[in-house]
């Protein structure tokens, strides 16, 4: 048994996958990889924007077009960082008949203050409970310091953290009421 050894430095014995061209599917890990969202934030993506929709083969298997991948960055764009909220990009792909141009205008003071109230509407506070756990109330003393504290501006990477768990809250809860 003759095994061939590499002379390569940067082999490690793993095959590396060949470069995929750019006009290629891609699956869904790619994708999240590539963008940075989690698969499951993509999977939600799907029954919150109907033209997002992956070719699925065999066992559910989700393969993403270039163009579909085109969108999902845009959708993540305004999301994240342009300060959208789910039902301002929904109405702006209705009003762009399903296309998301590049010079989409930033949001306005009331969506903006609309986007801000969803966040504040779903403090940590106010998410629901595993069922058997239960909150305990914190002295007086403590209540009294948070509510007369500066709160700390959030960051963009914390209030976008944030948004993905609360959507993976909402996906799970669907989840649960498709089983129930």
């Amino acid at each position: 048994m003759d095994s061939q050894m590499s002379d390569d430095p940067n082999d490690d014995g793993m095959r590396q996958r060949p470069k995929k061209a750019p006009n290629a599917f891609r699956t869904i890990s790619e994708v999240a990889d590539d963008l940075h969202i989690p698969q499951h934030v993509l999977r939600f993506w799907e029954t919150k924007f109907p033209q997002v929709r992956p070719l699925k083969r065999g066992g559910g298997r989700r393969y993403y077009r270039p163009d579909d991948i085109v969108l999902l960055r845009r959708i993540a764009d305004l999301l994240y960082t342009q300060g959208y909220t789910i039902k301002g990009v929904q109405r702006l792909l209705r009003e762009g008949g399903g296309q998301l141009s590049d010079d989409i205008p930033p949001p306005t003071a009331d969506e903006r203050a609309a986007a801000e109230a969803e966040r504040a509407a779903r403090a940590p506070e106010e998410l629901p409970l595993i069922p058997g756990l239960e909150l305990v109330a914190p002295p007086p003393s403590v209540t009294h310091m948070a509510r007369t504290a500066p709160r700390p501006k959030p960051d963009l990477e914390h209030e976008r953290l944030r948004t993905l768990l609360v959507e993976a809250l909402e996906e799970l809860e669907a989840l649960r009421a498709r089983l129930g």
